[in-house]
């Protein structure tokens, strides 16, 4: 049983080292540039920083190709400069992640050749064969419109070979008990190395046997003798499961006993808030965050607004989904696979810093763990001219410098957003550093409150009714303490009336501004919140807590 529960409260920064900060001059970030930006990421806050795959990788997509899991990919740096990189994140007080991708290779990995090369070779039983082509072969794919089939025939090996995600990543055959084995090797290899976890990649693909023809024989117990292995080797190490299920499905991830996963991302919530975001109704994401309540106390959420991939609206209903398109990419150009947005979070908003706070204030305020995207702090935008999911992927914007101070390199390995409004001579770090209201120092502010609120990492949470169902209200309480937050997702303001839910409730304090509520003679709160406003309280304010704790 893990001891350090330090994933209960923390706030994660995801970043691709590749689109970071370049220190060569080469066009592509590496882990030396990463290291110089360590003291910006300890200053807003950030705890621990999930890094995308940086192994060595003929980057078809975006390194998740990968030919070799023990190693850097050379444009990146060496090992020794990733050692140096999480010895310098530890002396910050940053935690590191990284990306566990085992349920495919890249085809160009050595195992993968001397499997098509050698049909006794023992690499052949590490991937999924079919002497013909499966009758289901058009089913399953990650990727339609883009893929073809799942299995595709390879003309050395004279067989098909299965691929949940493009023909150049074949599926590896987690069934092999040597398979399993050489997966805990990898992630006892990073673990000496400095890191602290694991975003365990398409987890349900991986658990899954013979690819899509046994799409219910899940392997639970890899999951568990996982688990096992990490805390043996490091006891504070977490797994942050990548699993986008439907919600009675969750917790078969998490374990009974929380003995499985850490931590999974909430797809579920992430999708009903971006409705609610897009139709003012919150009544949907309430049913949505009742139906993903944790029991157990080491199980965690981790709630993000964005990531690296698309924003996947695939367990909305076809109009629900309509709906969230018309609002925020109703070009065919934003819209991606039929079921999601490749979109930046600001321009989605067209830039309205108000809905940004609202989305934002919402993340950090959802029941779990906050996930930030690199360059949301600020609001960067998207290039649509770039392929599928590259759109949201573009350098960090650093400065007004050339390349937006992320490169000294005349091409950088994606064009950095030069133009229009989101552009890096509007739109960078050093700007928003000199700048109070900026979106960066708001954001920053805004961590530092979620650091004094561990009652939403760590405590019981319940809905509030209010009076309106634009207004999302949650209550927290944890060790006597409780926090309540307010969500008004119309863009009219509007007068919320809500009890706070207990009697120490009669007074709410502002953590945010030096307002306060107090509640009428039947226990009730009125409270003006204008268009996508938000309101941070404690309960029973300051002085209340004060005497509580003595």
């Amino acid at each position: 049983m893990i001891d350090d529960l330090w994933y209960k409260n923390a706030i994660i920064y995801c970043l691709d080292v590749k689109t970071f900060m370049d220190s060569n001059g080469d066009g592509v970030g590496d882990f030396e540039g990463l290291t110089r930006r360590l003291g910006y990421l300890a200053g807003i806050g950030v705890d621990a920083i999930w890094l995308l795959p940086f192994h060595p990788s003929p980057m078809r997509d975006n390194g998740y190709d990968i030919t070799d899991f023990y190693g850097i990919h050379p444009s990146l740096g060496s090992l020794g400069d990733f050692v140096d990189f999480t010895h310098e994140a530890k002396k910050h007080g940053i935690r590191v992640l990284m990306d566990l991708v085992v349920n495919h290779t890249s085809d160009q990995h050595p195992w993968f050749k001397a499997a098509v090369k050698d049909e006794r070779s023992k690499y052949r039983d590490w991937y999924l064969w079919s002497k013909t082509k499966p009758k289901d072969a058009h089913q399953g794919m990650v990727f339609p419109g883009v893929q073809e089939s799942t299995w595709t025939r390879h003309p050395k090996a004279q067989a098909y070979y299965f691929h949940r995600f493009y023909k150049f990543q074949p599926d590896l055959n987690i069934s092999n008990p040597d398979v399993q084995t050489e997966i805990q090797r990898i992630v006892g290899f990073w673990l000496e190395l400095g890191v602290s976890g694991f975003r365990m990649d398409a987890v349900p693909f991986v658990i899954q046997r013979d690819g899509v023809r046994d799409l219910h024989a899940e392997q639970f117990r890899l999951l568990k003798n996982l688990r096992t292995f990490l805390q043996w080797r490091a006891g504070d190490a977490i797994l942050l499961a990548e699993a986008n299920v439907e919600p009675k499905r969750n917790f078969e991830y998490f374990g009974k006993d929380g003995e499985r996963m850490h931590m999974m991302f909430n797809f579920f919530v992430n999708q009903h808030a971006f409705y609610a975001l897009a139709t003012s109704d919150v009544r949907p994401l309430t049913r949505a965050l009742e139906r993903t309540r944790i029991h157990h106390a080491t199980s965690q959420w981790a709630h993000f607004m964005r990531n690296n991939d698309e924003l996947d609206l695939g367990r909305l209903d076809e109009a629900q989904r309509q709906r969230v398109f018309q609002e925020f990419g109703p070009e065919p150009r934003m819209q991606v696979y039929g079921r999601g947005l490749r979109r930046r979070l600001s321009p989605m908003f067209e830039g309205d810093r108000r809905r940004q706070e609202l989305a934002y204030s919402l993340m950090f305020t959802l029941p779990g763990t906050p996930v930030m995207r690199y360059g949301d702090e600020i609001g960067m935008g998207e290039d649509l001219s770039l392929k599928e999911r590259s759109a949201v992927r573009t350098p960090m914007q650093w400065s007004t410098e050339a390349n937006a101070g992320f490169s000294t390199a005349k091409k950088t390995v994606l064009p950095v957003i030069s133009d229009g409004p989101f552009g890096y001579p509007r739109l960078n770090v050093a700007d928003q550093r000199r700048d109070p209201n900026s979106l960066l120092n708001w954001t920053e502010r805004l961590i530092r409150a979620r650091k004094e609120c561990p009652e939403i990492g760590w405590g019981e949470w319940r809905v509030l009714e209010t009076s309106s169902p634009h207004v999302l209200a949650l209550r927290y309480d944890w060790r006597n303490n409780g926090v309540v937050f307010l969500h008004n997702f119309d863009p009219k303001g509007h007068l919320v009336t809500f009890g706070a839910g207990s009697s120490e409730g009669a007074m709410l304090a502002n953590i945010l501004s030096g307002e306060h509520s107090h509640a009428d003679g039947r226990g009730q709160h009125r409270v003006e919140l204008e268009g996508y406003g938000y309101r941070w309280f404690r309960v029973g304010g300051l002085d209340y807590i004060l005497k509580r704790s003595r």
